[in-house]
């Protein structure tokens, strides 16, 4: 066994150790600018070296949440001067931060979890730096809706992210509608107590598109559970609301042939029973067709 190296240029295994944690004697100093770095989502291990080197060196770092983020600092041994940014002082905060950068400060954004910017006001704190003249640096890293992709065994190659859906049903239904014709995967987050419900409004009107929930991704009782979007629905309608973070991802519109004949006759006979509207729905749920096909064909029946 050869000799541990004593070039005093080389790190021993003391530095190296203190490298891979973050919490070096010194870090090199950081441009300034705004650095947007992504956080676990869970797993404190998912945190990456250059995002632990600039949450060292960084002047000041404002965080959604700071006692979130003091947990995942003190498991670093990382100190770096901390306050809050989060929609109720928003404003206030972005004006400390640009007075920051003017003075030649870096600083760095996190969030509670995950990409900071996703489903919170972070965008308006880029928008407000870029507009300053001073450079955004993104600290790529942990995903939830990424993270829920992989696992979901959906298309991947076309996605759109959709974020929370509205708490009442009624906007909730008109949303899901809105969405109904993308040729795409769609992602969601959700609350525990919502998600049956909205499940259900996903089913009535997306169809029966496979799709997965996933939660607490990247933690110890992390889960993933693919069905049917009626499936799943009535899961969650009898199990209760499941703990923890909900990413739900939906495939896209179901690929049916149905000949126009085929519609059409549908048509006529749900029009008979009710309105356009209701009559396109029924089809768009039933048969599987884009419900925007159906709705305007709809309309040219009752013509």
């Amino acid at each position: 066994m050869s000799n541990p190296s004593t070039n005093p240029d080389e790190p021993g295994p003391d530095e190296i150790g203190r490298d891979r944690k973050g919490a070096r004697s010194a870090s090199p100093p950081l441009e300034t600018g705004l650095y947007v770095v992504a956080t676990p989502i869970g797993n404190l291990r998912d945190i990456t070296l250059r995002a632990l080197d600039i949450l060292a060196g960084v002047g000041r770092l404002y965080a959604e949440d700071t006692r979130v983020a003091r947990k995942l600092l003190d498991a670093y041994g990382l100190k770096p001067r901390l306050a809050a940014y989060h929609e109720h002082n928003a404003e206030a905060a972005r004006a400390d931060i640009v007075a920051a950068l003017h003075a030649g400060e870096s600083v760095a954004l996190i969030s509670d979890a995950g990409t900071p910017l996703v489903s919170d006001p972070g965008y308006k704190l880029v928008r407000a730096v870029l507009a300053e003249g001073f450079r955004v640096y993104p600290i790529p890293g942990p995903s939830a809706l990424l993270a829920a992709l992989v696992t979901a065994g959906l298309p991947t190659d076309r996605f759109m992210f959709a974020g929370f859906l509205p708490a009442k049903q009624g906007a909730r239904r008109g949303e899901l509608a809105a969405l109904a014709d993308i040729d795409a995967s769609l992602v969601f987050y959700e609350s525990g107590p919502r998600l049956a419900e909205a499940l259900a409004d996903m089913a009535e009107a997306l169809g029966p598109r496979p799709a997965a929930v996933a939660r607490e991704l990247t933690k110890m009782f992390e889960e993933t559970r693919r069905d049917s979007l009626p499936a799943l629905a009535a899961h969650y309608a009898e199990a209760g609301a499941p703990k923890g973070e909900i990413v739900v991802v939906v495939g896209p519109p179901l690929e049916v042939e149905v000949t126009p004949e085929a519609l059409d006759a549908f048509l006529r006979e749900a029009l008979e029973r009710g309105g356009v509207k209701e009559a396109a729905s029924e089809a768009a749920k039933r048969l599987g067709v884009p419900r925007k096909r159906a709705y305007t064909r709809a309309l040219e029946l009752k013509a």
